[in-house]
């Protein structure tokens, strides 16, 4: 059974609205589809319970805010029941913005975002690397994000 929730086309017009714009007044939708503005605010309702819309967020640049080092890490554990442990360990530390729980080399991979080359040397150093359920890591530094997008719904 899939938990994947059927959407119609306009369900996929609003949402490809809002994500050019997550501000835009139901009213506004409605004149865009020739549908009622309870039409609108019925559909968002539906996508919301269902767990297609999670939310809206504000974009930050991070490099606006003085993050001009994007890095990502791989991380093998020790063993795999130390997943969880390791997991609430980099949960806490503010300079980690994602992880993934994944196969293949690494059992996590994380993006980690610093202020310098030095903020990341100690960030690893005193943070990640000092984490006893990790074996080893191999860090990433990105150059640059040319391709940032969301799915098309």
């Amino acid at each position: 059974m899939s938990d994947t929730l059927h959407i119609d086309d306009l369900d996929r017009g609003i949402l490809n609205a809002l994500l050019s714009n997550a501000r835009t007044p139901y009213a506004e939708l409605a004149k865009q589809f020739a549908v009622s503005p309870g039409t609108i605010h019925v559909r968002v309702e539906k996508m919301k319970q269902g767990g297609i819309i999670k939310g809206t967020q504000v974009a930050i640049d991070p490099r606006r805010l003085g993050y001009d080092v994007c890095c990502f890490i791989g991380i093998i554990l020790k063993s795999a029941r130390d997943y969880p442990a390791a997991l609430s360990k980099l949960d806490a530390l503010e300079e980690v913005v994602e992880a993934w729980y994944t196969t293949g080399h690494y059992s996590i991979f994380i993006k980690v975002m610093c202020k310098s080359i030095d903020a990341l040397q100690q960030v690893l150093i005193n943070k990640i690397q000092t984490i006893d359920e990790i074996q080893s890591t191999e860090t990433l530094i990105s150059l640059q994000n040319p391709i940032m997008r969301t799915i098309k719904p």
